[in-house]
């Protein structure tokens, strides 16, 4: 009995943590953050919010999910780059992995912003807690977006999302 309890209680605990889901970031003003691009120099949300959608793409070189949708983001960005949209694809490599990043984008000539949060701590601020992880965020600043994983035909819901918020 005094087992169960326990077990009762720590899920009591836990629920709020268990409870955080992606619909839970929706309509939450979008956590301001300043993270090393490629080429070393930073970039700060709030200094790129204003002129479009941004979608900010949680990914790693080692999820293989994440190279799948990063070619369907990139053709999105391609699509409406010239329109104000941005693509910020946020590397979540570790520091034993990061060296792999900037080859990757190269050889793939992707044109869009990367930036390193090797220590997860943009990822923690947008509950990213696996990859890949999608959030889109309006001009103004708010979150209207965000989904946790990548299977094909999920980045027609997105290139929906991003057309509706440049007809605004």
């Amino acid at each position: 009995m005094k087992f169960v309890l326990s077990l009762i209680f720590v899920l009591l605990i836990s629920l709020p943590i268990i409870a955080q889901t992606e619909e839970d970031i929706a309509g939450r003003k979008a956590p301001n953050f300043k993270l090393v691009n490629l080429d070393g120099k930073y970039v700060e949300l709030n200094s790129i919010t204003g002129n479009g959608p941004i979608l900010l793409s949680f990914w790693a070189t080692w999820c293989k999910p994440c190279l799948e949708e990063m070619v369907e983001y990139n053709k999105i960005y391609e699509q409406f780059r010239d329109k104000g949209f941005l693509l910020l694809a946020v590397s979540t490599d570790t520091e034993k992995s990061v060296a792999k990043v900037k080859p990757y984008i190269k050889s793939k000539d992707y044109k869009f912003p990367v930036v390193l949060d090797t220590n997860s701590e943009v990822s923690r601020k947008y509950y990213a807690q696996q990859m890949p992880y999608t959030v889109v965020i309006d001009k103004t600043g708010n979150i209207v977006y965000s989904h946790l994983g990548y299977m094909k035909g999920d980045e027609q819901k997105v290139e929906k999302i991003i057309s509706e918020l440049l007809e605004k």
